[in-house]
């Protein structure tokens, strides 16, 4: 059993800070923002009616973006769903608490804050210690979410973070995988994993972020050192920024290239793959069907285009 801090932030007055980011929703980025969150929802059917979503938020500036849009969403009413908008506290420092406390009062946003020790267990680890960590907050994040007796949990992630890790994955991992827009949970029965914020883009939230004057939590982990690599030249860069760069230097010379990175996930041609695994993790090779039949192996499949 969790020991939940319910903050109430009470209604917002005339010309608050909330009513000024509601609005803003709704008129300056609900092209950029709501639609995309709403078109994310419907496209990849990520809500159903009586459905009951924990929002998970970090206190980073993608979460509480994502809080403030659900209760967008929630306010047109469209379908019958519940919302509980949850924090946990793995063990930040006072002033990163009460950053996020002060941001949900701001925003106008009733979390629920419950404690874990997950930075403690973590520190002693050596090897892939944030790899350690994000599974053990998504353990605890799915507990708590059953405890309050919703089904879904949904989490922050964006446009770019799905693009970046299509490109990591290929460079550091040497595997062809995305961040998919929504999963069942493997651990807990009856859990599904949602990301909303699937087609926004990160710099819409940043300008939203910007245009009214918010600062959120950046990465409150006392040991971000650790996700580091370092250069020959002796800087150091962890590998998601590493790849963000690479993809600013790409797109100077080819404007299509986020697009095209999250566009080859769903153009996937099994008879141009070398081997892959199906859903059941059985991996699958080109040869145990090349001979076959009509169509396999012959030029008539489509082969990918490049320049000699």
């Amino acid at each position: 059993m969790y020991d939940f801090k319910r903050y109430d932030p009470g209604e917002a007055g005339p010309g608050s800070k909330r009513e000024e980011v509601e609005s803003s929703l709704r008129k300056k980025f609900h092209t950029p923002l709501f639609s995309k969150f709403a078109k994310a929802i419907r496209e990849y059917e990520l809500l159903k009616p009586g459905d009951k979503v924990a929002v998970c938020i970090s206190g980073g500036k993608d979460s509480m973006l994502m809080a403030k849009l659900f209760q967008e969403l929630k306010r047109h009413d469209k379908f019958p769903f519940e919302l509980e908008f949850v924090v946990m506290d793995p063990g930040y420092r006072e002033e990163n608490r009460k950053k996020i406390e002060e941001n949900a009062r701001l925003l106008g946003v009733p979390v629920r804050i419950f404690e874990s020790q997950i930075f403690d267990a973590v520190d002693v680890i050596e090897k892939s210690p944030c790899y350690l960590c994000a599974r053990m907050r998504r353990g605890y994040l799915y507990r708590a979410a059953k405890e309050l007796g919703c089904n879904k949990i949904a989490l922050g992630h964006h446009y770019d973070d799905v693009i970046e890790t299509i490109l990591m994955g290929l460079l550091y991992a040497g595997q062809f995988q995305t961040m998919m827009p929504k999963l069942h949970s493997t651990n807990f029965e009856g859990m599904e994993l949602i990301r909303p914020m699937y087609l926004i883009r990160e710099e819409d939230i940043i300008r939203w972020k910007d245009f009214h004057g918010l600062s959120f939590l950046q990465c409150a982990c006392h040991f971000t050192e650790t996700c580091w690599t370092v250069r020959e030249d002796g800087t150091a860069v962890s590998k998601r920024k590493e790849t963000k760069q690479l993809i600013a230097e790409l797109k100077k010379t080819n404007p299509y290239v986020e697009s095209n990175l999250f566009q080859s996930v769903t153009n996937i041609s099994l008879k141009t793959v070398i081997a892959y695994k199906d859903q059941k993790g059985v991996r699958h090779h080109f040869l145990e069907e090349y001979d076959g039949g009509p169509g396999s192996g012959t030029e008539t499949a489509t082969e990918p285009q490049t320049e000699s």
